[in-house]
């Protein structure tokens, strides 16, 4: 029997649980006999063609459990998306190493990467089993109820929102905070999951989902800056115009754009300082402030979801699981079930590979600034545990006894 030899690498933005996936991975290895080494690459793919190994072999479990709950990537990543040229070069670096195993911790780019690296491998009639481990803040992969490291980052956010309610409530004034989410607005619809009262912010959610009309956000603020005394807003950094473009370069003078070409819409607090200038401009509200979540949302320490932990340790175990079982290719999928539990799939590449998904209609209200009860439904067993709660005073008011009236 062949030997298995096993390389992991993560890719794409970072994440509070992918560690959990990496661990999971390394530590079952440990109990199928035929596994005869592990190894990390770092730096995602490019670690690969640079042969920028660590055997993971060599690794305690005490410290892989520490690591394991330790957000962002250990391994570091990267931002490449190999084209058919870059993956060839991935199969020579394998076939050297006679690496029969990769898996890959990543969105819908790492998977697609791995399909390309499949295919090829397949041509050449070498022996290597391509397996996608899920992971995204955004929650944007197809056939996937949901994402590793889209719960925590959704608990952060609805966490956020609640704080910048309370703030916002002792000195009342317009609020917009900036979510990431260029296609999807699942994080930026989790804010929704910070209210308590009725009168509690987020007032208004904007999603990349539907058109943004700068007239109408504009009438939408004033209306609920007149009925609460105050609004909060909640906007996707991907929302655009009825062509597609965003609004963030349509506002701005200047725009930046990433090594893809994509307007850089993270990293930058240009749309929130643009959309408060729109509203102390056109409504002429003075007290108004704004903030980009930016990178924050992604590796936020003491704010991880338990449920996003567990699960993301599970897709690591079920990928290997699945590579020594099912001997195919493929992509893990967490299925729901019950009225809140979870099985996995192994999905074929190309079913998820450079594939987006977007939330929903059922998911979001009529209006287009807000979320349904089916998403708060569907969101909240996601972020786990002990969510903190906050309450107010109870309104007994004192009787005046100055006479004001003459």
């Amino acid at each position: 029997m062949q030997s298995r030899r096993i390389l992991i690498a993560q890719g794409g933005g970072p994440t509070a649980v992918i560690n959990q996936s990496l661990a999971g991975v390394v530590l079952a290895a440990r109990s199928i006999r035929d596994v005869d080494l592990v190894y990390g690459a770092r730096n995602g793919v490019r670690g690969i063609v640079n042969e920028d190994f660590l055997d993971l072999g060599q690794e305690t479990s005490s410290n892989l459990e520490l690591v394991a709950n330790t957000p962002s990537s250990a391994l570091g990543s990267t931002r490449d998306k190999p084209d058919l040229k870059y993956c060839q070069e991935i199969i020579q670096v394998l076939q050297a190493h006679q690496i029969n195993h990769f898996f890959y911790i990543g969105g819908n780019d790492s998977s697609d990467t791995l399909r390309i690296l499949s295919l090829e491998a397949e041509k050449l009639a070498f022996p290597l089993r391509c397996i996608h481990i899920p992971k995204t803040i955004d929650n944007d992969l197809v056939s996937n109820d949901h994402t590793p490291g889209f719960p925590s980052a959704a608990r952060f956010v609805a966490q956020a929102f609640a704080g910048a309610n309370l703030d916002n409530a002792s000195l009342p004034g317009v609020y917009v905070g900036v979510v990431m989410g260029r296609h999807a607005g699942f994080l930026t619809a989790a804010s929704a999951l910070g209210r308590k009262f009725p009168d509690d912010g987020p007032h208004l959610i904007y999603l990349p989902e539907r058109v943004f009309v700068l007239e109408k956000f504009l009438a939408d603020v004033k209306q609920a800056y007149q009925r609460f005394g105050r609004c909060v807003i909640a906007v996707s950094e991907g929302i655009h115009d009825a062509s597609g473009t965003p609004i963030a370069s349509l506002l701005a003078t200047t725009v930046e754009r990433d090594a893809h070409g994509n307007v850089q819409l993270s990293g930058t607090g240009a749309l929130a300082d643009l959309l408060c200038e729109e509203i102390k401009s056109k409504l002429n509200i003075k007290r108004v402030r704004g903030d980009t979540f930016g990178y924050l949302q992604r590796s936020f320490m003491g704010c991880v979801s338990d449920v996003d932990q567990r699960e993301a340790r599970e897709v690591g175990e079920k990928a290997l699981q699945f590579a020594v079982q099912t001997d195919r290719n493929g992509s893990v999928a967490i299925k729901r079930s019950g009225a809140y539990s979870v099985d996995y799939e192994l999905l074929a590449l190309d079913v998820v590979a450079g594939k987006t998904r977007v939330m929903e209609d059922e998911l979001i209200a009529a209006s287009g600034t807000d979320v349904t009860d089916a998403f708060r439904l569907y969101l909240q067993p996601l972020l786990g545990s002990g969510m903190p709660d906050g309450f107010r005073l109870r309104s007994h008011a004192v009787a005046k006894l100055r006479n004001t009236a003459g």
